[in-house]
């Protein structure tokens, strides 16, 4: 009873948690704060809370439970229908920048929100330009109106002559501000979150392709940080780390594992590279126009309480550190069929670029470049050439590569899914066909046909694939791959607040020396039919001239015996059964099948084995 005590996971998250707050309490009596740790907090949040950050991401939670359908299955949300697929199916295009793929994809996304969003929010502030912070400031009583407010509400309550007027000094009163922008209570949560929503919205109507996620607006959180904070931030994706490694104790504080097989791209290929970039370059933009709003042409202050000024070699260098901890440098080619090609080299110096765009935008002087050719207050483009600065240079650079990421996602937005029927007998749900086949034509990366440097969209696909044309969806839901290493897989279809179940198994035989035989059935409902059926495959061993052969066919196997120009063929016998072909007995054994003849005895095929299973 003791042992078991030991091992459990109360035991070990109770070891842990205390340690944990040893190590804390050691911190604090050894600095004694007394409030200097929230200080800062509280100058520039709300209670010291990123409310809006808080509010953006409870959004995202809600998504991924009612909308995803994730509270009847947290790890196999709905997925499908909720990704980018056209301008013409809006559903989509609403839904994609919220809705996440798995469990783990919402966790990574979420924790990275809480410490990018955290910073991105400090830098704009619930109180425009911070404010004062003494014994009381920070807490319940500062963020209500105080009694002489209240009392200046009453007195100009009872002078005004028009109703509405006491409700209106009131409502100024309690936003502690002049006007509605700045007050705390609609930045932190109207303006924050308003502002993540909407880029999400809006960077979805760019995405290069079906994508999923809120990374996009992490990553321009994540961009909107590094302008204000370059050397915090880096130091911030750390506590990204903290808060995973945190997240995952508390789920397994135990783990038994081994060594075992995977199916996979590469890890770079699961980088959805463009709309990272997207929202990068957007939430640097952002930043950079209100970082040179707020300092109102003064070098040396920065106005939105990170002191002074951002150096150009700080901004250069965090971006620069950011997108090669975040592979985007990954720059690649689909070659099809699960195969890929990327240009590291290339993407590496791109993004060295971009750090220099960014640090140009941030730090660049506000002098002309050519002070004796600059006009002042000048009305026309020519004039504005000639007395442009450099920071005026880096934010045109900046918005220009923001045009750039962005327009290759227009196009391919606007091609509508053909009527084409798909190959075999597909599954039907609801609107959505569902079947497997190989080698063809692959329409989700050949919406539109782009031939460059020897390489081209038109390549071909295999696998489980998925097609609903009201929603402009065709996808391959499950490579050929990934159902050869796991043997069967689920695919979920539907819409918001509904799902259906679609199971799709592969079921074989391996010929000795032959290579596979398989068949691919859809199952649902406890309906099972046959989506797709391979060639066959001829065992090498010969049996007195006797050839044998297992193929797939439709709801089984058979198995085949060719001699002297005519073949014989018979349904696969059941376990510990046989059956004789041209003279040749086929024996029926667990999971293999032998060929006897007189003294002879051979394997001749074995059932197929699933690694992802074993």
């Amino acid at each position: 009873m003791v042992a078991e005590a030991l091992t459990s996971d109360a035991a070990h998250l109770a070891v842990g948690g205390a340690l944990v707050a040893v190590a804390l309490a050691v911190a604090y009596k050894t600095d004694r704060p007394s409030g200097a740790w929230t200080r800062a907090l509280r100058s520039r949040f709300l209670l010291g809370v990123p409310w809006g950050t808080l509010v953006a991401v409870a959004g995202v939670i809600c998504v991924y439970l009612f909308v995803q359908s994730g509270l009847e299955n947290p790890d196999r949300p709905v997925v499908i229908p909720f990704r980018s697929w056209s301008y013409l199916y809006p559903e989509g295009l609403l839904w994609s920048s919220f809705a996440h793929a798995n469990r783990g994809h919402i966790t990574g996304n979420l924790l990275s929100t809480l410490v990018a969003g955290g910073v991105a929010e400090y830098a704009y502030g619930h109180f425009p330009g911070g404010r004062e912070v003494d014994d009381e400031t920070g807490t319940l009583r500062s963020a209500l109106p105080s009694r002489e407010s209240l009392r200046r509400v009453r007195a100009e309550g009872l002078a005004a002559s028009e109703p509405g007027r006491v409700a209106r000094s009131a409502l100024a009163s309690l936003a502690e501000g002049d006007s509605l922008g700045e007050s705390p209570y609609v930045r932190a949560f109207a303006v924050v979150p308003g502002a993540m929503a909407a880029f999400g919205v809006v960077s979805a109507l760019f995405a290069l392709g079906p994508v999923i996620g809120f990374s996009g607006v992490v990553f321009a959180l994540w961009g909107f940080a590094l302008v204000f904070y370059p050397v915090g931030t880096i130091a911030a994706l750390t506590g990204a780390t903290l808060l995973d490694v945190a997240s995952e104790t508390l789920r397994n504080p135990v783990v038994t594992a081994e060594a075992s097989g995977f199916y996979g791209p590469p890890g770079w290929a699961n980088v959805a590279i463009q709309g990272h970039a997207l929202g990068l370059i957007a939430g640097a933009l952002a930043a950079a126009w209100l970082v040179r709003r707020r300092r109102g042409g003064d070098a040396d202050v920065d106005e939105a309480g990170a002191g002074r000024r951002t150096t150009a070699l700080a901004a250069f260098g965090a971006v620069l550190l950011f997108g090669a901890s975040r592979r985007l440098w990954a720059v690649y080619w689909y070659l099809g069929n699960q195969r890929y090609e990327l240009y590291r080299a290339v993407g590496l110096g791109l993004l060295a670029v971009l750090a220099a765009v960014v640090a140009l935008a941030v730090a660049g002087r506000d002098e002309p470049l050519r002070p004796d050719l600059a006009v002042p207050e000048s009305a026309t483009v020519r004039g504005a050439i000639r007395s442009a600065t450099p920071a005026a240079v880096g934010l045109l650079l900046l918005a220009s590569a923001l045009a750039v990421v962005a327009g290759p996602g227009v196009v391919p937005n606007l091609v509508a899914v053909g009527d084409g029927d798909l190959p075999g007998d597909p599954v039907e749900v609801e609107g959505y066909q569902v079947t497997y086949a190989e080698d063809v034509e692959d329409r989700t990366v050949n919406v539109v046909d782009v031939r460059a440097f020897g390489r081209s969209t038109s390549v071909n696909t295999s696998g489980v694939i998925v097609k609903n044309a009201d929603r402009e969806i065709w996808t391959t839901a499950v490579s050929r791959g990934n159902l050869a290493f796991w043997g069967y897989r689920a695919v979920d279809v539907g819409g918001t607040g509904w799902r259906e179940t679609v199971w799709v198994q592969r079921v074989g035989w391996v010929a000795a020396n032959g290579g596979p035989t398989y068949r691919v059935d859809a199952v649902r409902n406890e309906t099972r039919s046959t989506l797709f059926t391979s060639e066959s495959a001829r065992a090498e061993p010969r049996i007195d001239g006797r050839n044998v052969t297992v193929a797939a066919v439709e709801g089984g196997f058979e198995l085949r015996v060719a001699y002297e120009g005519e073949t014989e063929r018979s349904v696969l016998p059941a376990a510990n059964e046989s059956v004789t072909l041209r003279g040749v007995t086929l024996v029926h054994e667990e999971d293999a099948v032998f060929a006897e003849r007189g003294e002879t005895r051979v394997r001749i095929a074995t059932r197929e084995r699933y690694e992802g299973r074993q």
